[in-house]
């Protein structure tokens, strides 16, 4: 249980550090801040993405193993530290920085963003049920299939595929 609280702590302290380096820049050149959490915000999504992708690829090799293994045991954990320790901070990252960006560079006014803002929700509805699924899966109450995990490991990545077109190409 030790073990897990310190991967906890690593998140909330790359969580602090990003606030408090953001904010040191805000403060000392507001005007190159733009830049920087525009990288932060990229870091952040690519964090999130690999965690998204990787996460049901864990379901569908835990879905095939029997309740209360060795195998399930280490599963549980895997998924468990992967959603604390990394998914979780970077969607708030993501989230947090990205508003800040649309926010200051008057971005609101885009349709692109209103639509990349829609998918952006529907991607944190699937972060919301990968959630849930480590919750089953650390209860021993998964009835969902190794198929099912499979088909929702795309599901990330077609979204993600939307929201690069509307953010790169900006079609309306």
């Amino acid at each position: 249980m030790i073990e897990g609280g310190v991967k906890w702590s690593r998140g909330i302290w790359f969580l602090g550090i990003t606030a408090v380096l953001t904010a040191l820049l805000f403060l000392l050149a507001p005007a190159a801040a733009y830049p920087w959490v525009k990288a932060f915000h990229v870091i952040a999504i690519i964090a999130w993405m690999a965690a998204m992708l990787y996460l049901p690829r864990l379901f569908v090799y835990h879905a095939d193993v029997a309740c209360g293994s060795a195998q399930s045991e280490t599963f549980k954990i895997m998924e468990r530290r992967l959603l604390r320790a990394i998914m979780n901070p970077a969607m708030v990252v993501s989230w947090a920085l990205g508003l800040w960006l649309a926010h200051t560079g008057y971005q609101f006014i885009g349709g692109w963003l209103h639509a990349k803002i829609f998918l952006v929700l529907v991607m944190s509805g699937v972060h919301g049920y990968y959630s849930m699924a480590v919750r089953a899966f650390a209860e021993d109450r998964n009835r969902r299939s190794q198929r099912h995990w499979r088909f929702m490991n795309e599901v990330p990545t077609l979204l993600m595929v939307a929201i690069v077109i509307l953010v790169v190409v900006r079609p309306f």
